[in-house]
Formats: structure tokens, C-alpha cells, sequence
């Protein structure tokens, strides 16, 4: 299975937290923090400056209600994905943020009750592939894990923590993909 060739830009939610707190959120329904509200705004206003038609989120509130903040403020309504939902972690979620990671990605170790990173990268892929089906470009905003599985599938280093919402720009080439980090707007 592989990605579809298309441009598309991708917004990791707001921080919450367990994001503060090095702990794995997997599945777990964390809310944002007032930080995480505040990057969400910042990253509407940095947003608001290209041209998005469609914003399609995983279902969780920190990827949802991030992705409500962008949508009011580029006057769209926001599509949810329940494939775009992080992984799910099993024992390990709230526990702090460990070695095995590069384990999971490889194969080598999947935690008791989770989800294996193949599951993971097939299930983003079939999810990344429905929203740039749609008329875009368009705006995915989902978790860290679900966009190392995008990066695994796009051929870039997988285990890259991707900073709480900043847009990025992802596009395929000739030479396989690039992401660009769309530059903030100032903050208020």
C-alpha cells in the first residue's frame, strides 16, 4: 500500500498535559492545556495565510478540538476520521516516554495490548489517502505516532518527534517527499 501523490498539510494537536509531562497519550482522550489552545490559535492565524478547502481530524478530542480552532478560523467545517486516531498503546500509555519506541517502529516490540507500528502505517496510509482524495489541498490533523507511520511510508526517518502544532507542509517529488514547516504567525 502505498501514499497517494498528492500535496497535503498535516497539524499535529495542541499540547496537553501529558505532552508536558512526557507521557505516552496513545488512545487515552487527554484534552488540551491552555498552551495547547494557545498553539492552536497561533497555528490558525499562520493558516489562515495559505489555501486549505478541506480540514479532515481524528476523532480525539486533542486532534479534534485543535483542528475546530483552525477550521473557525478559515470558515470550514471539519471532517473526522476515526483511522486518523492515534495509537493505541496499550500498558504503556500514561507511562513516561521510553527506549522501546525505536523498537516499535523496527518491529521488534509491540507493548502488551497495543497496536503494532505495521497496523499503525497502514491504517495512516489508508486515512492520508481518503483526505487527499478529497478537493485540497487539504489539512490533516492528527498525532505524533500516526505522522511517524506517514514518514515511515514516505520513506523519511520515522522517529522524528514532530512539535505540537506546527503546520506542515508535505509534498512528493521526483526525489520522494519533502516537509515544510509552515512559519508561525507572531504570537499575541
Amino acid at each position: 500500500m502505498s501514499l497517494n501523490p498528492i500535496p497535503f498539510w498535516f497539524l499535529r494537536h495542541g499540547e496537553t498535559d501529558w505532552n508536558a509531562q512526557g507521557l505516552s497519550q496513545g488512545t487515552t482522550d487527554i484534552p488540551l492545556n491552555a498552551v495547547g489552545h494557545a498553539q492552536a490559535r497561533r497555528a490558525a492565524r499562520s493558516l489562515a495565510a495559505v489555501e486549505i478547502t478541506a480540514i479532515i481530524a481524528s476523532p480525539l478530542a486533542r486532534a479534534r478540538v485543535t483542528a475546530e480552532i483552525v477550521a473557525e478560523a478559515l470558515r470550514l467545517p471539519v471532517q473526522l476520521d476515526p483511522e486518523l486516531r492515534e495509537v493505541e498503546f496499550g500498558v504503556q500509555e500514561g507511562q513516561p516516554m521510553g527506549d522501546w519506541y525505536d523498537d516499535w517502529i523496527a518491529g521488534h516490540y509491540t507493548p502488551e495490548g497495543a497496536e503494532s507500528f505495521a497496523a499503525l502505517r497502514a491504517r495512516a496510509i489508508r486515512a492520508i489517502n481518503r483526505a487527499t482524495a478529497l478537493p485540497g489541498p487539504v489539512l490533516v490533523v492528527a498525532h505524533g505516532a500516526l505522522w511517524r507511520a506517514f514518514r515511515h511510508a514516505a520513506g523519511l526517518p520515522a522517529n522524528v518527534r514532530t512539535p505540537n502544532a506546527l503546520p506542515l507542509r508535505a509534498e512528493p517529488g521526483a526525489e520522494g517527499w519533502t516537509l515544510t514547516a509552515l512559519e508561525l504567525a507572531p504570537e499575541i
